[in-house]
């Protein structure tokens, strides 16, 4: 009787200590976020690696989806937007200039919060680079280009950390060859410049609808499907 009744408390203290253990296997719901969002890091720069000296990056919008190539001959411009782009600092920016007949611009920072919109136009990522202007890159429509404080403060011609402008209008935009960087050109989605170009605007071209970029993502090219 006794060695039955030993055999018995001896199973259920087994049994207890495989449950005890069994409620110490499942993560705890912190560690379990943890380590997912660690994986979401270590997956998210390979969209961003081999994107060769001319990279092609989709910029969505809520006015629709532009296409652009970044050229070779401007590397600090392609590098910097690039960086720019793949950190998400261009996610929930304005296009916060539209001058129908000119060009639509973006990329202040300072446009992701309504209270600073008498800044609009002001903001950056605190840096400036330095001018590539290239001979015989031209304002033609679609051109990609970065904006840059006027001549009288800034006589190095040199282009805003972040904010670019998108040529919308050819003839409009001549005067402005060999004083500004122009680092690439959409290559697909120039409707979507006329659609921002024609939103409605007020003070200080600012669209009276929200056109805000959601995110620029690159497009896979035959490097990356090689390098996956």
């Amino acid at each position: 009787m006794k060695l039955k009744v030993f055999t018995i408390l001896a199973a259920a203290a087994i049994l207890m200590a495989g449950c005890k253990g069994a409620k110490q296997e499942p993560q705890p719901a912190e560690e379990t976020k943890q380590k997912e969002t660690m994986e979401e890091v270590k997956a998210a720069p390979n969209i961003w690696a081999n994107l060769g000296d001319e990279p092609v990056l989709k910029i969505e919008t809520t006015d629709g989806t532009m296409t652009v190539k970044l050229y070779s001959e401007t590397p600090l411009h392609r590098d910097n937007f690039v960086k720019l782009a793949s950190s998400g600092f261009y996610n929930g920016i304005l296009f916060h200039r539209i001058i129908k007949g000119f060009m639509i611009q973006a990329g202040d920072p300072l446009t992701k919060d309504s209270t600073q919109i008498s800044r609009f136009g002001t903001g950056g990522p605190g840096y400036t680079i330095p001018a590539e202007i290239v001979a015989g890159k031209t304002h033609k429509k679609g051109a990609l280009a970065a904006a840059r404080r006027g001549d009288q403060v800034n006589p190095a011609k040199e282009s805003s950390g972040s904010q670019f402008y998108i040529v919308q209008d050819e003839e409009g935009c001549r005067h402005l060859d060999g004083e500004y960087t122009i680092f690439g050109e959409v290559i697909d989605g120039m409707p979507v410049i006329d659609a921002i170009a024609s939103e409605a605007t007020g003070a200080r071209d600012l669209p009276l609808k929200r056109v805000e970029i959601i995110r620029i993502t690159p497009v896979a090219n035959e490097n990356q499907s090689q390098a996956e």
